[in-house]
């Protein structure tokens, strides 16, 4: 009767419970939002109870179509970066301070400095950055001292989610390691970093392999979700490991992309290496690791130009992104000289730079939305291009092809446009709950279905029904392009740099 494996997904915005079979095809799937509070600029903020809410919501209504006696494990893919401060017993001490959260750039200079930059870059394989949560944790010992003083437990939206299923404080490696906390070649909690800032090892759940069974679905759980009692809970992963798994991206040569709120590329290897070029993950597998590159502004940009700049109201006029990719289909390559580099929530790869913002230029009178909306995604598109070059060149194992999962993939401009620029192939997976899909693959893994994580990948790894192959002619005007897209951050530094000092003076 077990013949289903879910894949719980709890995203930025939304909780997904899919179940899969083991040709990894979808059965069913129950989905169920997550509010989000911005209580100040650069705050962003959840309710850890919403996590659990939003869990049990999805899995209701995912039981409305699938017997839960079905299912043998779940696996969990989480948000990564997020976390929140409990007590033992599993209550919240205060909202979970999310990846996209920025209050904590002074923190995160101070501790560069203090600790060395290049030491933490080693250990964590994350170069200093807003992204991680450890300069957050910071920023609590110094804001609210007595929730930092008072609190039990540190977890992600995995170790969380695990606590309520299981009654085990136990997450992923995939999932801990997001935090900058981890020690990447022990993959273990890093006493230096964790010493450096006044935590201890026994405030953080157990990191366990992905795979790994954390324990039993408890009777409370079975009573709040609907699971059977006993069902297994697997360690999955941060979810973009996961969509690197749910993509088959163990292979040489692929790579993901996430067109969602973040873009985000990852490629696999065996060896621990860090570079600018890149943050190192811990990959959905016995071993190895995902090379990541990330612009902290996808849809969540495509959002904001169209509902704030063009006034558009998406929900109430379906019809408009259609239209809107039909106007910057007719513009053409190079969107009549508008450029854009979408910065709009700081610079992770390669630049490192927490104090980047938003850029366009090359405006006129004459220019309209197609060519604005065109500029942003050869923007994403050039932006990924320039830091697949030096990828390419800090691991030597060339990406030769790429696998776009997420809300963006279902735009046959943005995939062509990437194709074009990258020169490289881009396949639509057929799925674009990759993430999920991994944390099934994961679940499978730990049930055993298969013997390992190549056999699962081989087995449930998404079929890929569209590709988009690199027009030669397009490809070298947008290397031309791409010459001068390159040159333009670094040209602007400075100035921006002036710009901020001025803009976050507190005299006036």
């Amino acid at each position: 009767m077990r013949d289903l494996v879910i894949g719980l997904d709890s995203s930025t915005t939304a909780t997904k419970a899919i179940a899969w079979g083991r040709d990894g095809r979808a059965v069913a799937e129950g989905r169920a939002s997550i509010p989000m509070s911005n209580p100040h600029p650069g705050w962003y903020e959840q309710d850890a109870t919403d996590w659990w809410a939003s869990t049990k919501a999805a899995l209701a209504d995912l039981f409305k179509a699938v017997d839960p006696a079905r299912v043998a494990a779940i696996g969990i893919s989480n948000q990564r970066e997020t976390f929140a401060p409990f007590r033992e017993d599993g209550t919240p001490l205060r909202p979970g301070m999310l990846w996209l959260d920025e209050r904590a750039k002074a923190e995160m200079h101070a501790f560069g400095e203090s600790f060395g930059r290049e030491r933490l870059h080693r250990i964590s394989g994350k170069p200093s950055d807003i992204t991680p949560g450890l300069p957050r944790f910071i920023w609590l010992q110094n804001h609210q001292p007595e929730i930092f003083a008072s609190t039990e437990r540190y977890a992600d939206v995995h170790g969380y989610l695990a606590f309520r299923l299981t009654g085990n404080w136990a997450t992923s490696t995939g999932s801990a390691d997001p935090s900058g906390l981890f020690d990447m070649e022990a993959m273990d909690w890093s006493e230096e970093i964790l010493s450096a800032i006044g935590l201890k090892r026994e405030q953080f759940a157990r990191a366990h392999r992905p795979g790994q069974i954390l324990g039993e679905v408890s009777e409370l759980a079975t009573l709040e979700t609907g699971l059977s009692l006993g069902t297994l809970v697997v360690a999955g992963g941060g979810d973009g490991q996961c969509a690197g798994l749910g993509t088959n991206t163990l292979m040489p040569g692929r790579a993901y992309i996430n067109l969602g709120t973040a873009v985000v590329s990852g490629s696999y290897g065996r060896p621990y290496r860090y570079d600018p070029a890149f943050r190192t993950l811990s990959a959905i597998a016995e071993s190895g690791y995902i090379y990541e590159t990330c612009i902290r502004s996808g849809t969540l940009l495509v959002n904001w130009l169209t509902q704030e700049l063009f006034g558009a109201d998406t929900r109430g006029d379906p019809g408009f992104f259609s239209r809107l990719e039909r106007e910057a289909d007719e513009v053409g390559i190079g969107a009549g000289g508008v450029m854009l580099v979408p910065y709009w929530s700081s610079c992770m790869t390669p630049y490192w730079d927490a104090s980047a913002r938003g850029v366009m230029v090359g405006l006129s009178s004459s220019h309209k939305r197609g060519h604005l909306y065109r500029a942003l995604l050869e923007g994403f598109s050039l932006e990924q291009a320039m830091m697949g070059e030096h990828l390419d060149k800090a691991t030597g194992e060339p990406i030769e092809h790429f696998v776009a999962i997420g809300g963006g993939a279902s735009s046959d401009l943005w995939c062509r446009i990437l194709s074009d620029v990258t020169g490289r192939p881009v396949y639509r997976s057929a799925t674009v709950e990759a993430s999920s899909l991994g944390a099934a693959m994961a679940a499978a893994v730990g049930a055993r279905w298969f013997d390992g994580f190549a056999s699962a990948g081989s087995a449930m790894a998404g079929a890929m029904p569209t590709r988009f192959d690199p027009d030669p002619a397009a490809h070298a005007r947008y290397r031309e392009l791409l010459a001068v897209y390159s040159d333009l951050w670094p040209t602007l530094t400075a100035w921006n740099e002036r710009l901020t000092a001025v803009m976050e003076r507190k005299d006036v």
